[in-house]
C-alpha cells in the first residue's frame, strides 16, 4: 500500500470476527483500532479523525447507522462501509442514506471486504483530484493571469510562453508583490504538467525546525508527535510543479538537502532511510539578491546554479505605469463583478502619480477599500482611495530631482528624459513612427532625427 497509511476503526459487537478482520487488515497495511460496541465507536471518534469506519448495522444499543451517521457528520471525508446479516436493500439504501459508502452482507470473505475497501479508496482518491483540479481550473490563470500591455509585460509573457514547455528550474525574481505566484502558475497551466498538482510553500512562514519536513515528509515516530507518517511538499507535487517562495530565506543547513533533491530528484523523509523518487518541475522565487547573498556567504553558491536555470526578472509596478488602468479595471471587475463601477479621473490619476511600494498587491487591496468606501456610488474617486495614494503629489511639471553635491549634468539628465519619454510613446503606439510623433507634438522627420541622434534603434 503506498501513501499515508489509512487509519480504519472496525466496529463489530462479535469479537472473534473483529479480531480475524483487524488482524488481516493490519496485514495489509491499515491502522486498525477495535470497538465492540456502537457506544465505543463514537467515543473513538470523538477522540480521532480516521479513514475509514466499518461497522455492524445490527447491534445491542446503537447500532450501525448512528455510528455512520455520527463519523461522516463530523468527517466528511470518511469513508463509511456497513456489514450485516441482514443484507436486504431496504437496509443499503437505509445506510447509503446515513453516509455509507458501500454496504456488505455476512457471511462475506475477506477478499470481497478488501476489493469494496480499494473501491471506496481508489473513489475518494478520484474525488479529491477531481475537486482539486477543477478549483484550478476554474481560477483564471494561464496567460491572462498576467496583467499588461506594457513592453516589459508582452516580453515576460512570451517569455513564460517558450519556457513553460520545458521542465527546466526557474528562478523568478522581483519585489515583495509583482505576482511571482501568478507568473508561476501561468508557467505551470502553459506546461504540460497542467493536468497535474501546483504545490506552494512560502519559505518564510514556516519555522526552520518545520520546513524540512513539510518539503519531504516523516515518517511516524521520527519525532514527538509525529502520529502518523506524512507527504511532504515533493511528493504531493509528482509529475506536476512545485514552488517554493521566499527560497532566500531557507537554512544553510536546508539548503544542502535541497540541493540533493534538485539534482537527483529524489530524498529520504525525516526519520526514514528509504529513498523517495519524484518527477517534479521546480519554480523558486525571491525578493532578495541571491547573487549578493552568495557573495555574503549566506547562500549556496552551487545551490543558486541550480536554481538559477532560467531566470525571470519581474519589474516593479512604478516602472510600468503604462499598466495600472489595466490593472484597476481587472481588480474592479474581480471585487465588483457585473457591476458599471469606474475610476473618475482624479482617481485614475492618483493611482499613476504614486509609486506603489507594494507593487500589485498594493494596488489590489486599494481598489478593494475604494470599492467597500465607495457607498454604492459608480465612479471610484480620489477620496476613497487610501490616504497614502490620494496624498501622492501629482504634478505635469518637471519631477523633483535631488541635486548631488557634485553638481548635475544638465544636458545628459534632459537628454535621458527626452529619450524616455519618446520610448514610452514608441512603446504606446506599438512602434509606429507617425503616431509617436503625433503624441509628442512634432514632426515625424523631427523624430526620426530625434532616434538617430539619442541612438534608439527600434
Amino acid at each position: 500500500m503506498t501513501g499515508p497509511t489509512p487509519h480504519l476503526l472496525f466496529v463489530d459487537d462479535e469479537a472473534p470476527l473483529r479480531t480475524l478482520m483487524a488482524e488481516r487488515l493490519r496485514d495489509r497495511g491499515f491502522e486498525v483500532a477495535e470497538a465492540e460496541s456502537g457506544e465505543k465507536a463514537l467515543d473513538l471518534l470523538e477522540q480521532f479523525a480516521f479513514d475509514i469506519v466499518i461497522t455492524d448495522l445490527r447491534m445491542p444499543g446503537i447500532g450501525g447507522g448512528r455510528v455512520i451517521e455520527a463519523a461522516t457528520s463530523r468527517y466528511p471525508g470518511i469513508i463509511g462501509i456497513v456489514i450485516t446479516g441482514y443484507g436486504t436493500v431496504r437496509d443499503a439504501v437505509e445506510a447509503m442514506k446515513g453516509g455509507a459508502s458501500d454496504f456488505i452482507a455476512k457471511p462475506f470473505q475477506f477478499d470481497e471486504l478488501m476489493h469494496v475497501l480499494q473501491k471506496a479508496l481508489e473513489q475518494r482518491r478520484l474525488t479529491s483530484e477531481n475537486a482539486y483540479l477543477r478549483s484550478q481550473l476554474e481560477e483564471r490563470h494561464a496567460l491572462d493571469g498576467i496583467i499588461g500591455k506594457s513592453r516589459v509585460m508582452s516580453n515576460l509573457m512570451q517569455l513564460v510562453e517558450s519556457v513553460a514547455a520545458a521542465s527546466s528550474t526557474i528562478l523568478v525574481s522581483g519585489e515583495t508583490g509583482t505576482g511571482k505566484e501568478v507568473v508561476a502558475r501561468a508557467i505551470h497551466h502553459n506546461s504540460p504538467r497542467r493536468a497535474q498538482r501546483f504545490v506552494a510553500i512560502n519559505c518564510s512562514a514556516i519555522p526552520e525546525t518545520l520546513l524540512e519536513t513539510e518539503l519531504f515528509g516523516h515518517v511516524r515516530g521520527a519525532f514527538t508527535g509525529a502520529v502518523n507518517t506524512r507527504q511532504g511538499r515533493f511528493e504531493q507535487a509528482h509529475k506536476g510543479t512545485l514552488f517554493l517562495d521566499e527560497i532566500g530565506t531557507m537554512s544553510t543547513a536546508l539548503q544542502v538537502k535541497l540541493l540533493r533533491a534538485l539534482q537527483e530528484r529524489e530524498f529520504e523523509r525525516v526519520g526514514e532511510s528509504k529513498t523517495t523518487k519524484v518527477d517534479v518541475r521546480v519554480i523558486a522565487a525571491t525578493n532578495s539578491d541571491l547573487a549578493r547573498m552568495v557573495a555574503e556567504g549566506t547562500f549556496r553558491e552551487d545551490l543558486f546554479y541550480r536554481l538559477n536555470v532560467i531566470p525571470i526578472q519581474l519589474p516593479p509596478l512604478r516602472d510600468r505605469r503604462d499598466d495600472i488602468p489595466l490593472l484597476a479595471k481587472h481588480f474592479i471587475d474581480k471585487f465588483a463583478p457585473g457591476s458599471e463601477i469606474h475610476l473618475s479621473q482624479s482617481g485614475m490619476r492618483a493611482l499613476m502619480a504614486f509609486s506603489w511600494p507594494g507593487n500589485v498587491r498594493q494596488l489590489e487591496n486599494a481598489i478593494e477599500r475604494a470599492i467597500a468606501l465607495s457607498a454604492g456610488r459608480l465612479e471610484i474617486d480620489a477620496a476613497d482611495l487610501p490616504p497614502e495614494v490620494r496624498e501622492a503629489p501629482q504634478t505635469a511639471s518637471t519631477p523633483f530631482v535631488d541635486f548631488p553635491e557634485s553638481g548635475l549634468d544638465l544636458p545628459h539628465y534632459l537628454s535621458s528624459i527626452e529619450r524616455d519619454l519618446i520610448q514610452r510613446a514608441l512603446d504606446r503606439t506599438q512602434g509606429n513612427r507617425n503616431k509617436a510623433a503625433d503624441l509628442l507634438r512634432i514632426k515625424r522627420t523631427t523624430l526620426v532625427e530625434k532616434l538617430k541622434r539619442i541612438g534608439v534603434d527600434r
